[in-house]
């Protein structure tokens, strides 16, 4: 199993760091998290401006600017905090370049490598009604504008269908962040199109969610049994199985614990045994 994949033109290591959790706990020690994630070898980021919001962002500038020229900060737009509701949908061009812009002052820095557009057309999660259910290629049009500017390297899709990644493909999508995991594979049809023209998948949810209907990945027997064959944690198991399942997998695991974060990104160097494999492809 190879320990590098591609997100766009760069060579990053396969699994990543999703900061979302951080904006929870103590800052102090997220920024450790950040700091240490680095010093193993993490070379991309996986952040947004609604995550706090803005505390996230903030935390990054704190542990990591000036930030390495290896680094990846990678972002995702779509959605904001609203007073009442945890996040809303804003989809409409203009706010997404807000967004964009937002992020870029947030991080101090004048550069995205790639900006992932979440939309909201399906569950779990936020779903555009009214004036924010907006036409895929308006938005498209508006990050190729950005990118074209020199603000983001690369464009990537989140939360998509098969046919809304086949409509965007002329873009030059270079990931797509969908959920999917060892125990839920519904986008399996999405997965394949992105390895058939070397798109990143980044799967969300990878060990699970608290969304009805999502289990845990690790609490699963078969993983825990296997897991506790090949002497590593569940978790780890489930991630590594991600890896091994497709070589354009990249994962961006969050944690606000160091030694799961160590864990974490020990994966990249896991290859399942030929009966781990088999037991995990057999919970489809």
């Amino acid at each position: 199993m190879t320990t590098y994949g591609k997100l766009g033109e760069h060579d990053v290591l396969r699994v990543g760091f999703g900061a979302m959790q951080l904006e929870h706990g103590d800052p102090a020690d997220a920024v450790k998290v950040l700091q240490r994630a680095v010093e193993l070898g993490v070379d991309h980021l996986d952040t947004a401006q609604f995550y706090g919001p803005g505390t996230v962002n903030s935390l990054i500038k704190t542990a990591l600017h000036p930030y390495a020229d290896s680094l990846r900060l990678v972002t995702k737009v779509g959605a904001v905090t609203h007073p009442t509701e945890r996040l809303v949908a804003a989809q409409k061009p203009a706010e997404l370049r807000a967004q964009v812009e937002e992020n870029l002052r947030a991080l101090g820095t004048d550069h995205l490598a790639v900006v992932n557009l979440r939309r909201a057309d399906m569950t779990p999660g936020i779903v555009a009604t009214g004036e924010q259910a907006v036409d895929l290629d308006s938005q498209l049009a508006e990050l190729i504008t950005l990118r074209d500017a020199g603000k983001i390297g690369g464009i990537g899709l989140s939360h998509v269908s098969l046919a809304q990644l086949r409509q965007a493909l002329p873009a030059g999508i270079v990931c797509v962040q969908n959920l999917y995991n060892v125990l839920t594979r519904g986008h399996e049809d999405v997965l394949a199109e992105c390895a058939a023209h070397g798109i990143a998948w980044v799967p969300f949810f990878p060990l699970g969610s608290a969304f009805d209907g999502f289990p845990s990945v690790g609490g699963h027997p078969v993983v825990a049994d296997q897991a506790e064959r090949l002497g590593i944690t569940p978790a780890q198991a489930g991630l590594a199985w991600l890896l091994g399942h497709s070589p354009h997998t990249l994962l961006i695991p969050g944690t606000r614990d160091l030694g799961h974060l160590a864990d974490n990104v020990a994966v990249a160097r896991i290859e399942l045994d030929p009966e781990a494999t088999a037991a995990l492809d057999a919970l489809s």
